[in-house]
């Protein structure tokens, strides 16, 4: 088995809005949508450039919820950015919020995460450093021992 591409795909109470937030936070391009005559979006495709991320409204008849409706989220999307502080300053004047003030990482990068308005976290990085498996797992470990 060969695996071909492998797409994000957000569910959200109010896709048509979310469209247009991720369009101001993260400057990205709506490649297209599937509206119903009532207006729910069955399925709509963002193009962040180096990936497509995929989103629908809720459908609870069929079990499909977002972060709201469950009362949070399980992960984390994470943006692999040319300058964090300006995507993180750009994607907070959008809307979301700080859930983990930009720093610099053991693991060679800055990076904090924000939680957009519909429930979604995002992990914003940019390498500082080039770290090699071994002294990261060095740093790893001596930072969960407190040193």
């Amino acid at each position: 088995m060969k695996f071909h591409e492998m797409f994000p795909y957000l569910r959200v109470r109010d896709a048509a809005k979310a469209i247009a937030f991720y369009e101001q936070a993260f400057g990205v391009k709506e490649k297209f949508r599937l509206t119903e005559p009532s207006g729910r979006i069955g399925h709509a495709e963002l193009d962040f450039g180096c990936a497509t991320l995929m989103l629908s409204d809720e459908y609870p008849e069929f079990g499909i919820l977002g972060p709201d409706s469950i009362g949070g989220t399980s992960f984390s999307i994470h943006l692999h950015v040319d300058d964090a502080d300006a995507v993180v300053d750009r994607a907070v004047r959008a809307g979301a919020t700080i859930v983990r003030p930009l720093q610099d990482q053991f693991y060679g990068e800055r990076s904090g995460n924000v939680r957009d308005p519909f429930g979604h976290d995002w992990n914003i990085g940019h390498q500082i450093e080039a770290v090699a498996t071994d002294e990261m797992q060095r740093r790893y470990t001596a930072m969960m021992k407190g040193a």
